[in-house]
């Protein structure tokens, strides 16, 4: 992964712990598989609510998109999830065509999508 392509910055909830990956600039297909191995890597550590912020995120390669679905898939099976951020029109266009719209709860910014860990919600865009 190239040097500066994410910032992990974690929170604490009295009932929770969320941790927020931010993420930068143009990811190909083995940043994304790198993003895949910190996100599995995070569960085994034990934590399981997780908010990607694509904020920054100029492009993502189409082919790193089922792996973040898995991750998201794993993080559910344990008892967490993995919530998105900050995406572009163009980002969300490449999540539909992936076919893992559905597969995610998107939020605007990552507060947002913390803050619904917090209350349990579940937001479908």
């Amino acid at each position: 992964m190239k040097e500066g392509a994410f910032d992990a910055v974690s929170g604490a909830t009295a009932t929770s712990r969320i941790m927020t990956m931010v993420l930068e600039g143009e990811l190909d297909r083995h940043e994304a598989a790198d993003i895949c191995r910190m996100l599995s890597q995070l569960a085994l550590d034990g934590t399981v609510e997780v908010v990607v912020d694509f904020d920054g995120v100029s492009h993502l390669d189409y082919r790193g998109v089922p792996g973040l679905v898995a991750q998201a898939e794993a993080l559910r099976a344990r008892g967490g999830d993995l919530k998105l951020s900050g995406l572009s029109p163009y980002l969300h266009a490449i999540f539909r065509s992936a076919g893992a719209h559905a597969a995610f709860d998107y939020f605007a910014d990552s507060g947002e999508a913390r803050r619904s860990f917090e209350r349990g919600v579940l937001l479908y865009g």
